[in-house]
């Protein structure tokens, strides 16, 4: 499986960020809409990102749920009908939720910088350092702890979970009130 260290973190000025990643990146940005359907999965998560009526991502992946750099295990498989297999995933394994954002793609050297716009939730940057076969997790950890520094991000802002998980979170607490 392919290996990175990912960072998430809440934003409150979107414009402010995307300036401070511009000056830092390689090139423009990509704008993405991705629509994340998450299936029920005790070994980790499983998503189905779909990307376009004809194109989608099956992504498996392990991650902890902590603040900070963390290490993540992922492998991704491509499809050329989205629908259909979202629909046979709900009905073989049930969804676990659905997280629809806009994704503002930077790069710098090894890492994707990602500006997401999340439905729900707000604004939130992440940072996956992809990782080769040689690097040691320590080392993706200080590519991204050095990141967090370039952008005066504040720890009080690191996120610990998925968005779906933050989400679930919140419908929850509206249900109850």
């Amino acid at each position: 499986m392919a290996r990175n260290i990912e960072i998430k973190a809440r934003i409150d000025d979107f414009s402010a960020m995307y300036e401070k990643i511009g000056v830092l990146a390689e090139g423009l940005p990509d704008l993405i809409d991705q629509d994340d359907t998450f299936f029920i999965c005790p070994h980790g998560r499983l998503k189905l990102r779909t990307l376009a009526v004809d194109r989608g991502e099956l992504i498996f992946y392990q991650r902890p749920d902590k603040s900070g750099p963390k290490p993540s295990f992922y492998t991704l498989t491509e499809t050329a009908d989205p629908e259909g297999l979202r629909h046979t995933l709900t009905l073989a394994y049930g969804a676990a939720g659905r997280v629809i954002k806009q994704r503002t793609l930077f790069m710098l050297g090894q890492t994707r910088l990602h500006l997401d716009r999340v439905k729900g939730l707000g604004d939130y940057v992440e940072f996956e350092v992809m990782l080769d076969e040689q690097q040691t997790l320590e080392q993706g950890i200080a590519i991204a702890e050095d990141l967090l520094e370039k952008l005066h991000i504040d720890r009080q802002e690191l996120v610990d979970q998925a968005y779906v998980d933050l989400l679930n979170a919140k419908g929850k607490r509206s249900s109850s009130d």
